[in-house]
């Protein structure tokens, strides 16, 4: 136990001092006579994770006082949510921001691109096909394209201005059309010369820079510098932590699943025998490194994480206090299932406007997720119990405390019954397993049903492999 606090202690030391040393970073050695160009990376699924080191890159660039922004963008897509704030968040921040599409900007990407103050695109890549899917694929009903339709005409609008004729009249000139950004939404949308109704939008290079959506074809950060007569300057790129790295990897769904697993496989493998242990430990763990990232993240709220803690309760209570499986535990199952369930949600569904299949569409497919995994992790645990706890390997999920005869303890010999048909008293509560006093004397045992109390009249059923078994006397 000792060494196991020893670990402990050294693992959260290693993230804090992590933690210090990304801050010491965070600010670097700058030359005053040179302009500063922060660079900053997307090249993953657009999700909460993405908002979360936007938020972070482009604190650290207002800190440094940057005076140019380029994002070095290459995204298939993602959530939407996570997109919009990202969109809202360049639109809103007083330093111009430069995007550099690699290879893809689509979906997500592209209302990103457009919301930012200049496009530059490398040869062959690609700009559009913004339509709003689900996981599957599939599009989304009307009035999900309809939200999509008005931020990307919105986005573009951003970056009209106003033109005064003769003193009086007023002539919007667009830098970018704001319909072909509802075109790359919307199949139906018929621009002449440009896209034909049927078919979702998506700009070459080429067809970007013909049609105003792009400044120019690069190759690289530097041309981009370059074309807007920077020539002394500094580039200071965003680094993700160490701790934003771990989060990243945790918020993989399929990792999620596997915590899931561990968590209930913990609770489970704890049961077997009574104490505290490394399943229970492991439980613990898994069940922080579930909450945390999705926490962190903006997906977790406090209530749902009390949901949880309560169910995790409820539960024990079922099992140490009250005799039996009842009500109270039931309660605790659907508790924590909820809670981890709505833990994976983004609270976002919470728009009553949305009729109720729209709002209870992703809360069935994250549930679905977690029952599956808590399924999958219970029938593992008992198929695969007796094996592991049987391992040398394994031995250490095991209680293997000597009980010495001296302490009252006696052993069964394997090859006899006469302990058959005795009667004795529990000397403490059997949750299955336990101990029993017979005649003077203290045996490990187990109730063949149920919980049962102690200061409770038994009887010997049965015994095997040194371990007797038991039941109430009727």
């Amino acid at each position: 136990m000792k060494n196991k606090k020893i670990f402990v202690f050294f693992l959260f030391l290693c993230f804090f001092l992590n933690e210090i040393v990304v801050k010491a970073d965070s600010i670097p050695m700058q030359d005053p006579l040179k302009k500063t160009v922060y660079l900053f990376d997307i090249k993953e699924e657009i999700s909460p994770s993405t908002w979360r080191k936007t938020q972070i890159a482009f604190a650290k660039a207002k800190d440094i006082q940057a005076e140019i922004i380029i994002i070095h963008l290459n995204t298939y897509g993602g959530l939407l949510e996570a997109a919009d704030s990202i969109r809202t968040a360049i639109l809103n921040l007083n330093i111009p921001i430069y995007v550099f599409i690699d290879n893809n900007a689509a979906s997500a990407g592209a209302l990103i691109s457009i919301a930012c103050d200049s496009i530059y695109m490398r040869r062959g890549a690609n700009i559009g096909a913004a339509t709003v899917v689900n996981q599957t694929g599939e599009k989304m009903m009307d009035k999900y394209q309809s939200y999509m339709r008005a931020i990307m005409r919105a986005t573009a609008e951003s970056h009209g201005k106003d033109t005064i004729i003769n003193g009086k009249d007023t002539l919007i000139s667009w830098h970018r059309d704001p319909a072909i950004a509802e075109a790359m939404v919307d199949e139906n949308k018929n621009i002449e010369g440009i896209t034909a109704a049927g078919e979702i939008l998506t700009f070459t290079s080429s067809e970007a820079i013909k049609y105003g959506y792009a400044e120019a074809e690069i190759e690289n950060i530097t041309e981009i510098l370059e074309r807007n007569n920077i020539d002394n300057y500094q580039i200071i790129e965003y680094k993700d932590s160490f701790l934003d790295k771990i989060i990243g990897h945790l918020m993989n769904p399929i990792l999620q699943s596997i915590l899931i697993m561990l968590i209930v496989g913990g609770i489970y493998f704890e049961l077997q025998s009574p104490g505290i242990g490394f399943a229970l430990l492991t439980s613990i763990v898994a069940a922080i490194l579930y909450f945390a990232p999705l926490y962190l993240e903006g997906l977790a709220e406090n209530w749902e994480l009390l949901i949880f803690a309560i169910g995790v309760l409820l539960i024990i209570v079922e099992i140490f206090v009250t005799p039996g499986f009842g009500l109270i535990g039931i309660v605790g199952i659907f508790a924590a299932l909820f809670g981890l369930t709505m833990s994976l949600v983004d609270n976002i569904i919470f728009d009553f406007d949305l009729n109720i299949w729209e709002y209870l569409n992703p809360i069935f497919e994250k549930m679905l997720q977690v029952v599956v995994s808590m399924l999958f992790s219970i029938f593992i645990s008992i198929l695969l119990a007796p094996k592991i706890l049987q391992n040398k390997a394994f031995s250490f999920l095991a209680l293997n405390t000597t009980q010495k005869k001296e302490d009252g303890y006696l052993s069964v010999d394997n090859n006899i019954n006469y302990m058959l048909g005795k009667i004795g008293v529990t000397a403490t509560k059997l949750m299955p397993s336990g101990k029993v006093e017979i005649e003077k004397e203290l045996y490990n045992c187990t109730a063949t049903f149920g919980f049962i109390e102690k200061d409770t009249a038994v009887i010997v059923i049965r015994q095997e492999g040194g371990q007797l078994y038991v039941q109430k006397v009727k």
